[in-house]
């Protein structure tokens, strides 16, 4: 139970869990993980006879990650120490656990939420929508991403090696689970009012950003790759519509202009995507796939750095033809609309073949080392 100034409830919490143990005859221990408790918590733990990891720095993900390094057991059950969740119900943790489960959630929507126990915004809004996102970004099948009462194969949480210093800690342990392939289950949990009088340590905008931000931040796909293909995708319809249709009423030159630096954009986001999620793959973040392992192989390297001297060549012809023609002018007036027709698109595709070689390049630098 990480803890921080909890000292209405821990006694509660602490007594709600040895009673479990002990009646469901397991071999275990209570561990609270302090974070900085002055109001006594600490004391009251070690008199019920609960082990206490005390953690320095600050932090929900902090504290959950000291008390699961410190933990002696096979299994672990977390939960808040704020009597919110029923600590005398961990059969179905349990069960699940020793059938072979790495991660097993609990699910408050399937339980049931007391009436209060929940702000109508987490549980209408919040939860739903960053469920939902998690599920769609990463193929989970968990519905309660953000539950606090979870079970879990203690070796194979330390074998995620586990980051986030906040409540996203929370997140990354199901996002993680789930890009490892680990065995992830769900089980149905009650969430009660908790006990405190004071105000709870979850800020609703500042923790659900931070949520969000490590779902974004680790599916590159959804973040850069998607969008920068999209932009891509919008941006050539526009420069064909431009280029190669007779409404110049409806797409001029200004269009022109806005189609090439939205391509350029698009092809930039969409690369440092693939690089992202690359990096990420070889420094251990993110699961290996066929596809991007082989980005690094000198052949696909070098196949990258080819295509992109081809788009550079056929982008610096187009400026040629401009540069001709305005040298058999006598380097005179010449009409704009006309000229700038084929310049943007020669310098977009000069900027864009740039990009690919680059990345081609990046690509075999961080291969090798």
């Amino acid at each position: 139970m990480p803890c921080l100034n909890e000292a209405e409830t821990l006694a509660t919490c602490i007594t709600k869990a040895m009673t479990f143990l002990t009646t469901e005859g397991i071999n275990g221990e209570v561990l609270i993980a302090d974070n900085g408790s002055t109001d006594g918590s600490i004391e009251i733990a070690r008199s019920l006879g609960a082990r206490v990891v005390n953690v320095e720095q600050r932090g929900y993900g902090n504290a959950l990650r000291a008390g699961i390094q410190d933990a002696r057991g096979i299994y672990i059950i977390m939960g808040d120490s704020d009597d919110s969740y029923n600590f005398l119900a961990l059969t179905p943790f349990v069960d699940e656990l020793r059938s072979g489960s790495d991660l097993v959630m609990g699910n408050r929507f399937k339980g049931g939420i007391e009436v209060g126990a929940m702000p109508k915004l987490h549980r209408y809004l919040g939860n739903p929508v960053l469920s939902f996102i998690g599920r769609r970004f990463f193929g989970s099948t968990v519905e309660d991403f953000h539950c606090g009462l979870r079970g879990f194969r203690r070796s194979a949480i330390l074998d995620l090696n586990l980051k986030a210093s906040g409540m996203e800690f929370a997140t990354e342990m199901v996002v993680r689970a789930e890009l490892e392939r680990l065995r992830v289950t769900e089980v149905p949990t009650t969430l009660s009012v908790d006990g405190r009088e004071r105000p709870p340590h979850l800020r609703t905008w500042r923790d659900g950003w931070r949520h969000l931000r490590f779902l974004l931040l680790y599916s590159p796909r959804w973040l850069f790759i998607y969008p920068g293909a999209v932009a891509m995708i919008i941006a050539a319809i526009g420069v064909f519509l431009t280029e190669f249709t007779s409404t110049p009423g409806h797409f001029g030159i200004d269009s022109l202009a806005v189609c090439c630096g939205f391509f350029v954009v698009g092809l930039q986001s969409a690369i440092f995507g693939v690089l992202t999620k690359f990096y990420g793959m070889n420094q251990g973040y993110l699961p290996k796939t066929k596809a991007l392992s082989r980005m690094g192989d000198p052949l696909i390297m070098e196949i990258g750095v080819i295509a992109g001297a081809i788009i550079i060549l056929i982008g610096v012809a187009g400026l040629v033809v401009s540069f001709v023609a305005w040298e058999r002018s006598g380097f005179g007036a010449l009409n704009t609309i006309n000229e700038l027709r084929k310049v943007l698109p020669g310098i977009t595709l000069v900027m864009s073949g740039f990009l690919v070689v680059t990345a081609s390049f990046f690509t075999g630098i961080m291969q090798i080392q």
